[in-house]
């Protein structure tokens, strides 16, 4: 995780983390696949493999570039997101059938703009509500 916090400008990460009841393979394939990560996030053409670049289909944020930037199946996968954001998904077994997550969202700074034009502060604001829910919505998915 990269949170410069001795940096004035940098804002935090978002970090939302929660338990899955669902083995990790399957979360794997939720978070690491264009058809998992589109079934509960965004439409997107995802391949799991370091410095493949695919596109988020962000509705009305219109479209946003990406290449993937780490892979460690079944634990571990990052990809930078638009001009500034980086996405990490951490999985680790946590039991029987059990699948801790953690999502990062880092990148964000005080004085940073967007690509749609909208302050980094105030689009961290929002998404960080956005994640607490995404994160259920992730879980829904890999339990039914």
């Amino acid at each position: 995780m990269t949170n410069h916090t001795n940096d004035a400008n940098t804002l935090p990460d978002i970090v939302q983390t929660q338990l899955m009841n669902a083995p990790i393979e399957k979360v794997w394939k939720a978070v690491a696949t264009a058809e998992g990560l589109s079934a509960w996030f965004m439409p997107n053409n995802l391949e799991a493999a370091v410095g493949r670049e695919f596109t988020i289909e962000g509705g009305p944020w219109g479209q946003s570039p990406c290449k993937v930037t780490e892979v460690d199946p079944p634990n571990r996968l990052a990809f930078n997101w638009g001009k500034d954001w980086t996405l990490a998904f951490e999985l680790k077994t946590a039991g029987e059938g059990q699948t801790e997550v953690t999502i990062i969202h880092s990148g964000w700074t005080a004085d940073s703009v967007t690509e749609f034009g909208e302050a980094h502060s105030l689009v961290r604001e929002r998404m960080n509500g956005g994640w607490g829910k995404l994160k259920f919505a992730l879980q829904k998915h890999v339990e039914a």
